[in-house]
């Protein structure tokens, strides 16, 4: 009976000092069990005829859906109505010439001149798309935007002007391997600035962005730790938020948060929690408050390759890997609290 009070003792005493281990700026969250299944409310998008692989990246501007093919043999961007789904057109051909792209990657968008920027990681190049143009004509030639090095470079990044771009900058750090930082890039001058605060423990970063201009945030989630970094936007800390699986910098064979979205004052990140050696893809959603406070926890119920928060409707757009391949989800406040 005494061994049973022990324990009891024990895990209690466990709870606590992880509980009391919370400060304003560090805050460990051992339960984030407050889950809502929400499969149900998913919508699927229906895609007609066009062929989409599995590798897809979602992407929003004006009156559009973006969806980018990445292993495309053919068409790497195909453009959706942004309220219905309606199938518009596909553009720019995979390949080695004028108008073509070697190696797609990440698309940014300038709204106020209706155009949008595509990298190619091939042709170290970023090209600028006025959107009339590409829709006009899908084998567009455009301009290049900004030359590129393979020495520091943003594989991803929201574009505010040509000054300022809130960025993940790649570094490579040999032949074969590289480390990721958050910064500031000038794309007239490709001068990066990297952020203030960098986690002490964390030497090696696969991270996920995004930024709130209207709560001046910063958030960076990492890959290999269960690590949730909130900065103001230049850079400055207001709070780390380690999960259960923290171990204290030290990396473990568990895949932790994917992509990140702001929605208001709302975090919302996809989490796996899966074994590295697995299928990785995350099925849940974790929202918190702008603060880094845990939520709840949303049961997608389908694997997510990437996700997109579109405004103007309020919902979350999907990529899955899965019995769908494309759905929506319809927020309200309820479904957040």
């Amino acid at each position: 009976m005494n061994k049973i009070y022990i324990l009891i003792f024990c895990y209690l005493a466990t709870i606590f000092l992880s509980c009391s281990k919370s400060t304003d700026t560090e805050k460990y969250q051992s339960n984030r069990n407050n889950t809502t299944n929400v499969k149900d409310n998913i919508v699927e998008i229906v895609k007609d005829d066009v062929l989409i692989g599995s590798s897809s990246r979602l992407y929003l501007t004006d009156d559009y859906l973006i969806i980018i093919d990445i292993k495309s043999t053919d068409m790497l961007i195909h453009f959706f109505n942004r309220n219905n789904y309606q199938y518009l057109t596909s553009a720019i051909p995979r390949g080695q010439g004028p108008g073509e792209i070697t190696v797609s990657g990440h698309i940014a968008v300038n709204k106020d001149k209706k155009e949008f920027y595509m990298s190619d990681h091939g042709k170290l190049k970023i090209f600028t798309y006025p959107i009339d143009s590409i829709l006009y004509n899908p084998y567009y030639v455009p301009e290049v935007k900004k030359e590129l090095n393979n020495i520091q470079f943003p594989s991803e990044y929201l574009y505010i002007n040509d000054t300022l771009c809130y960025a993940r900058i790649i570094e490579p750090t040999g032949n074969v391997g590289h480390n990721e930082a958050a910064g500031k890039w000038n794309m007239q001058t490709g001068e990066v600035v990297k952020m203030r605060y960098t986690h002490p423990k964390v030497r090696t970063k696969r991270i996920g962005i995004a930024v709130s201009m209207e709560h001046e945030t910063f958030v960076e989630c990492y890959a290999n730790h269960d690590l949730m970094t909130i900065m103001d936007l230049d850079g400055n800390l207001k709070c780390n938020v380690y999960g259960s699986n923290w171990n204290d910098g030290k990396i473990i064979q568990i895949y932790h948060f994917n992509n990140v979205v702001f929605r208001g004052d709302k975090i919302i990140a996809s989490y796996s929690g899966r074994d590295m050696h697995g299928n990785t893809l995350p099925d849940k959603l974790l929202v918190f408050n702008i603060n880094g406070d845990y939520i709840k926890t949303l049961d997608i119920g389908y694997k997510i390759v990437d996700f997109c928060y579109d405004i103007q409707n309020d919902r979350l757009l999907f990529a899955f890997d899965d019995m769908i391949q494309f759905g929506y989800l319809a927020l309200n406040e309820s479904m957040l609290e």
